[in-house]
């Protein structure tokens, strides 16, 4: 800003910068106007101006007065480098001058006009405009250590920008001639104040425009990078991460750092023990030209920017709600990864103890002391009350501890990583967000003391960092282990962080002599301090390898866990982690009422068999008598000679008789609590429904431990029959799951329909289908068939799928993929592996019945598919020996075999190779009923997985046998159509799709190695991806064919119908043995025939003996008639029994004749 050639008011010009007028007129002096003598018929010049103030665009100016001011008038003429104009005005003052550049030197050039035309002499003065501060100030490239701020550049000379950065500690200022700025070295998670202030070429400045800007923590910069940020707040559902979208099939690697936490989860879910190596092509290895170019080899190719596996894994899991968390933690587990046990906020400084994410570990392994008996431990990990051994590490450590820790626990045999190490695919790049993670694994023996490293099971902690920044989680160990192992290079000998430790643990000292930091007399003042003994001191030799250094280890561990008394489960450790202030995940408002909302049902249960009985009434005697009766209604099998419509009405009576029992009964405790439970909010429903299967699992396996135990004891004498009759009857009733809350809930809204329409009991239940609904989309299963009753609650179901039809619509179209095979085969397991999901596996007890889950198809790949869910059908495993000691076990099997396959549009055919022929008989009864009933008009289609084989060359190998497969399916395809009067040439792959090259899967093992401590087999994983890949790109081919899900369920309604109509084949084990049994019914109505034509003569006979008795026609000799009866009696059996001997004699040679060609037979 210019000043004034006369004093300006300084009251009035407080708020502007010095600035300075010039006058370049050589009579002028700077900043003042000299007037002219005076001069006889001269006007009169301007006089001394005076600059009142500037503005960016404006300058006023300021006039003496004249004596005779009226006849004159003002001439201003002003210009700058670049913009010139000129303003008359009348001879008052002030002159405002508007439409100026701001920041730019003006020239004004001021004379004064008379009216007849006369000029005073020129007055000239410069100006300076005031300057613009820069405007729009824009923060970007916002990270935890620099910031980028740019704006627009003002108008105006501007030489240059005066930038500064200042937070409470420090300040940093740059002069720039661009208008952007790059600050770095700044502290994360730190506030700065941002200046930025316009320099002229005079020197002058503009005021300073101001904004702040916060720099980002470490943990907010990694999550930017990996494309999380938005998830740290809104956390990652199991829906979210289990949904098929663009990346569920794409085997292109990660391109960069955002797409690495999903390429993990994908892997993760898939039990895949590569997960953890990962690394974005984008850091692409030079290609190696022809020539030779020494001088690069030592040069590294790698950009810097590779992530740690440990933080990608420690950011997935604090951007995870507490089910994915749950889900990653049991993945881990099953791979033998290490999962977290104290998770860091670097954020926050807090660190969370992971109970919940570990309650779902369920493990089994031997210890030496059930070696002899072949018994085993099976239980929760959380409530394992086993020794836990730490390592951790003090100062820098020339050893690499989660290295050697691998090698601890693996065996001579196999090698495996169970912590990430240096040596690693991205184990060596620094840790940004992890250190202060502590890890935990267990080794758990398989009762083979050549094989186990550890005769006793032991939980292993690995604390990532050094212990000294992170006292909180040391001292956490120190109290909750037996033994703790410091690796250090060197020791302060003084050492208080060790010195001043409530120890609870042994201590052992772990350094390494090759180094020349270690000095050995700190080492025993140390332990002297601590009371340590020789054998606490861990000393890697100047000539000792690896592999003695860990079998020197292996025998300091062993000694540890027998020598100490200190087992501690992890639900125990919550107790110590409260006292240290650190937090538990558990502790929230939500998993504390559904635990508590659990625990008040299970709590109640101490004979599973009573409890059914006195909880859940609804679903026992009376839902499988109600089963019965609706199958009677269609097959009529007993109606004898009696009136059909009349003995369907009794059946009907019967029923109502049924549903007025149901309704008899109050609801009881248990499903009151339930249903309560259920119908709370989203979160606390989830956590409620997880705690109840878990607490029922626990019950069950606890029960079955037990009966185990006694039907061992009471098999070793054989005269136990019936008692062991008893206990095996009791293995088979044993099981108790949330399937049969909610069979029950279906139970009470059944039977409420029979009640009217107005009455309260009906009203208050129509609600249970939308919560069963919203239970399907948050990811839970819905039964399909009750597996012991053999039934489907159509009702039930079509109404719980009528309100998620409401819930999803318009987005309601499904494809349906089943599974079906032989109970133990591995089918849930695969289901589970294919699609991440959570099917139960292993917890004393096989699925029973049909389970059907929900999972999303996401918007990239809708169109592909043209649906918007996938439906998975899980099934129990049929051939079970439990009920193959029953009835009607062929006819539950093929009738649920029958219903899935037709439902669905992509069947796998899970065979483990023991039992191929097992699977055959199912699918003649599958493709024979297909055959009769009209109302299947689908052609699902085939997959055959062959488990257990894991030969490279398995698929040409087998090509033998493939043609065999599907010739005898043929031959059965071919045998029920002709017994169904069908076409004759009639193949399989007429009524399934189903092709010998594309549709059979060989599928290694599943473990790699011998169990507890054998992680999931890669080839497996691998395996499995294939299959799920090929299903995927098969279910986009039957996109055309999806139908919603109200279509689905008049299907599933039609189909079911129509197999409770079916009253022949089905009572079969196959269809050769059916046919083999009409072709004998037609051989033994022949003899029947015969008998009877035979006996009918000799009865005639008979009876014309009787009437001629005592008359003339009476040629025998007998007087008395009860003579005669005796003789007709003998007759009769004499008869009788000479038609049995031909019957049977024909029989004999039946099968002599038809051996061979009926094998079945």
């Amino acid at each position: 800003m210019a000043e004034s050639l006369s004093a300006m008011d300084s009251s009035d010009e407080e708020e502007y910068y010095e600035a300075s007028a010039s006058f370049p007129d050589p009579c002028c002096e700077e900043g003042k106007i000299h007037p002219s003598a005076p001069q006889p018929d001269h006007v009169p010049p301007p006089g001394e101006v005076t600059v009142l103030y500037t503005e960016p665009e404006t300058v006023s100016l300021g006039f003496p007065p004249t004596k005779n001011s009226a006849g004159y008038r003002l001439q201003l003429d002003y210009s700058s480098e670049t913009h010139s104009s000129s303003l008359t005005v009348d001879d008052s003052s002030p002159v405002k001058v508007d439409g100026l550049i701001p920041g730019t030197e003006y020239t004004f050039r001021i004379t004064r006009t008379a009216d007849n035309g006369n000029q005073s002499k020129a007055a000239s003065l410069s100006v300076f405009t005031e300057p613009i501060p820069p405007v729009q100030i824009t923060v970007d490239q916002v990270c935890s250590e620099s910031l980028s701020l740019q704006w627009d550049t003002p108008a105006g000379e501007v030489e240059s920008y005066i930038v500064t950065c200042c937070s409470e500690a420090d300040v940093v200022q740059e002069t720039t001639d661009t208008n952007k700025m790059t600050f770095y070295n700044l502290k994360p998670g730190e506030c700065y104040s941002l200046e930025v202030t316009t320099k002229l070429r005079n020197g002058r400045s503009s005021r300073p425009t101001v904004t702040s800007a916060n720099t980002k923590t470490h943990l907010e910069s990694l999550l930017e990078d990996l494309g999380l940020n938005h998830h740290d707040e809104e956390k990652l559902s199991l829906s979210t991460v289990l949904s098929i979208d663009k990346n569920t099939i794409t085997d292109e690697p990660a391109k960069c750092n955002s797409d690495l936490p999903w390429y993990i989860l994908k892997k993760l879910m898939m039990v895949n023990v590569t997960a953890r190596n990962v690394k974005c092509t984008s850091v692409c290895e030079p290609n190696p030209g022809d020539h030779l170019d020494l001088d690069n080899l030592d040069k590294s190719t790698d950009s810097g920017d590779t992530l740690n596996p440990l933080d990608i894994i420690t950011a997935l899991f604090l951007c995870s709600d507490g089910f994915v968390q749950q889900e990653m933690a049991l993945k881990m587990s099953m791979c033998q990864f290490s999962v977290p046990l104290l998770l860091p906020n670097c954020d926050t400084k807090q660190c969370t103890l992971m109970l919940w994410a570990m309650r779902d570990i369920v493990k089994k392994y031997r210890p030496l002391s059930l070696s002899q008996s072949k018994g085993f431990i099976e239980q929760r990990i959380v409530v394992s009350e086993l020794p836990m051994i730490s390592f951790v590490r003090l100062g820098e450590c020339s050893l690499s501890k989660s290295e050697i820790l691998n090698k601890l626990l693996s065996n001579s045999q196999q090698y495996h990583d169970t912590f990430v190490h240096s040596n690693m695919e991205g184990g060596d790049s620094p840790r940004r967000i992890s250190n202060g993670l502590v890890e935990m694994t267990w080794y758990l023996p398989c009762g083979n003391k050549n094989m186990d490293v550890f005769s006793e099971p032991v939980a292993v902690a690995n604390l990532r960092g050094d212990i000294a920044s992170f006292e909180t989680q040391f001292a956490f160990l120190c109290q909750t282990s037996a033994a703790v192992f410091v690796f250090f290079d060197a020791l302060d000998s003084e050492c208080e962080l060790l010195t001043n430790q409530n120890h609870k643990a042994q201590i052992f000292l772990v350094g390494n002599h090759q180094n020349k930091g270690f000095r050995v007399d700190a080492v025993k003042k140390v332990a002297t301090k601590l009371g340590l003994t020789d054998s606490n001191i861990v000393s890697k030799k100047k000539r000792m390898n690896d592999a003695d250094f860990v079998k020197l280890l292996q025998k300091k561990v062993s000694n540890a866990i027998q020598n100490s008394k200190m087992k501690m489960g992890i639900e125990q450790m919550s107790a110590i982690a409260h006292e240290l202030g650190i937090l538990v995940d558990e502790d929230s408002r939500e998993c504390q009422t559904a635990k508590k909302n659990a625990d008040a049902i299970t709590e109640e249960i101490q004979d599973i068999l009573n409890y059914k009985e006195d909880q859940l009434p609804l679903q026992g005697q009376i839902w499988k008598d109600l089963t019965r009766l609706e199958k009677e209604e269609f097959r009529l099998r007993k109606v004898g000679s009696e009136n059909i419509e009349k003995y369907k009405s009794d059946l009907q009576l019967q029923k109502i008789k049924l549903r007025e029992k149901q309704n008899s009964y109050d609801m009881s405790k248990a499903m009151t609590c339930f249903i309560n439970a259920i119908s709370s909010p989203e979160k606390e429903r989830c956590y409620f429904l997880k705690w109840l299967r878990m607490n029922l699992d626990n019950v069950s396996r606890e029960k079955l431990s037990d009966l185990r135990e006694q039907y061992k004891e009471k098999c070793k004498n054989s005269e136990n029959k019936e008692e062991i009759k008893k206990i095996d009857q009791q293995l088979s009733n044993c099981s108790l799951g949330t399937e049969h809350f909610f069979r029950e809930m279906g139970q009470i809204y059944e039977a409420s329909l029979s009640l009217l329409e107005t009455h309260p009991a009906r009203q208050q239940l129509q609600h249970l289908p939308k919560l069963c609904a919203q239970l399907m989309l948050d990811g839970f299963p819905l039964e399909l068939v009750d597996g012991d009753a053999s039934n489907i609650p159509l009702r039930w179901v079509s109404d719980v799928l009528s309100q998620l039809n409401d819930l999803v619509s318009p987005k309601n179209k499904i494809l349906v993929v089943t599974v079906l095979g032989v109970q133990s085969t591995g089918k849930s397991t695969l289901l589970n592996t294919m699609f991440g999901v959570q099917f139960a596996v292993s917890s004393g007890r096989c699925t029973r019945g049909a389970f059907m889950l929900l999972i999303k198809i996401n918007e990239d790949v809708r169109k592909d598919f043209n649906c918007d869910f996938m439906v998975i059908i899980d099934t129990e495993g049929l051939k079970s020996p439990e009920l193959a000691q029953l009835d009607n076990s062929h006819e539950h099997d093929n009738e649920l075999a029958t219903l899935v396959v037709g439902l669905s549009d992509i069947t796998i055919i899970n065979i483990a190779m023991e039992n191929s022929t097992e699977m055959k008989d199912i699918l003649q009864i599958v493709v024979h009923a297909f055959l009769r009933m009209k109302e299947v008009g689908k052609k699902p289609k085939c997959q055959f997985v062959h488990q257990n084989v894991s030969d490279v060359s398995a698929h040409d190998k087998n090509l033998h046998d493939r043609k065999l497969l599907l010739q005898q399916l043929n031959e059965m395809t071919q045998a029920a159509a002709k017994m169904e009067k069908k076409e004759e040439n009639m193949s399989f792959t007429d009524v399934m799709e189903y092709s010998p090259d594309t549709g059979n899967w060989y599928i290694d093992g599943l473990w790699h190695g011998k169990p507890p401590m054998a992680p999931v087999n890669a080839g497996y994983s691998e395996a499995v991806y294939e299959l799920k890949k090929n299903i995927i790109h098969m279910l986009e081919s039957c996109g055309s064919s999806a139908n919603n899900i109200l279509e689905f369920t008049e299907w599933m309604k039609s189909l079911w119908n129509a197999v409770k109509q079916e009253n022949f084949i089905f009572s079969f084990r196959n269809s050769i043995v059916a046919d083999a049994y009409i072709r004998l019914c037609t051989e033994f109505n022949k003899w029947e025939w015969d008998f009877k034509k035979e006996m009918y003569t000799w009865v005639t006979q008979a009876e014309t003996r009787i009437s001629n008795f005592g008359t003339a026609a009476d040629k025998s000799k007998i007087s008395d008639m009860s003579e005669l009866l005796i003789l007709l009696k003998n007759e009769a059996l004499t008869e009788l029994s000479k038609w049995e001997t031909t019957i049977l004699g024909n029989l004999e040679e039946y099968f002599k004749q038809t051996e061979g060609s009926c094998p079945s037979c």
